[in-house]
């Protein structure tokens, strides 16, 4: 969890639009927008390198200070990320009190995948939730939640009811209709049932129509011992 929080100075800005971003992101750094809390929004842009080395090591609180003011606690809200490149482009800020629970998405891990015995069998184990929806005071919030799924067996199903929440943390989520990860049998296994199973019903098919044939046969043949006699 975030026991301590880390300090990060950014520079107000005027400078608003797309073309004034482009300038800033060459120059090594990035825009961004504070708000929430009791002041106004306020653009600014933060060095590349300052708020990467911030936010990985921070947790969920980071002391902003603009322009050398005191410092005010704020999360991220938002970080949009280049889809090529993967950097952050652009940063939403929000200003809280350490006081005051807050909404957060807490990335969850999966612990134990290589160690399932349904995986060493074969069986193909997917994540089907990776965030969170939870509530706490902002110093609480963990860097993501780790559920453990080295007993899962072929054919396992883990609902959220399973994950255990760290101490002053509250999940907002749905446990018991949200699904977190299903492990399922080896693929190529899937895939001859199926073939099995197409072949089969194609064999009763066949056995059904020769079946209907040789009924529409039988008149035929009688008909034609009666003109015989």
């Amino acid at each position: 969890m975030a026991a301590t929080t880390t300090k990060l100075e950014v520079k107000s800005r005027s400078q608003t639009g797309s073309r004034a971003a482009r300038r800033m992101r060459r120059s090594g750094r990035v825009p961004g927008v504070l708000y929430g809390g009791e002041g106004d929004a306020l653009c600014f842009d933060v060095d590349a390198r300052e708020l990467r080395v911030a936010l990985a090591s921070s947790g969920a609180v980071v002391d902003l200070s603009v322009d050398g003011a005191k410092p005010t606690p704020v999360v991220l809200k938002e970080a949009q990320r280049d889809p090529v490149r993967g950097h952050t482009v652009h940063v939403d800020m929000l200003r809280v009190r350490l006081d005051q629970a807050i909404h957060a998405a807490v990335p969850l891990e999966l612990a134990g995948t290589e160690d399932a015995p349904g995986v060493k069998e074969g069986g193909v184990l997917e994540q089907i939730t990776r965030e969170l929806n939870v509530e706490a005071l902002p110093t609480a919030i963990p860097e993501s939640i780790v559920h453990d799924v080295g007993e899962m067996q072929i054919g396992d199903t883990i609902s959220l009811e399973a994950v255990v929440m760290p101490a002053g943390v509250a999940l907002l989520d749905d446990a018991s209709e949200t699904i977190i990860a299903t492990l399922s049998p080896p693929r190529l296994q899937v895939e001859e049932e199926e073939e099995v199973e197409a072949e089969t019903e194609l064999v009763g098919e066949e056995a059904e129509a020769a079946e209907a044939a040789e009924g529409a046969e039988e008149p035929s043949a009688e008909g034609a011992s009666g003109e015989e006699e």
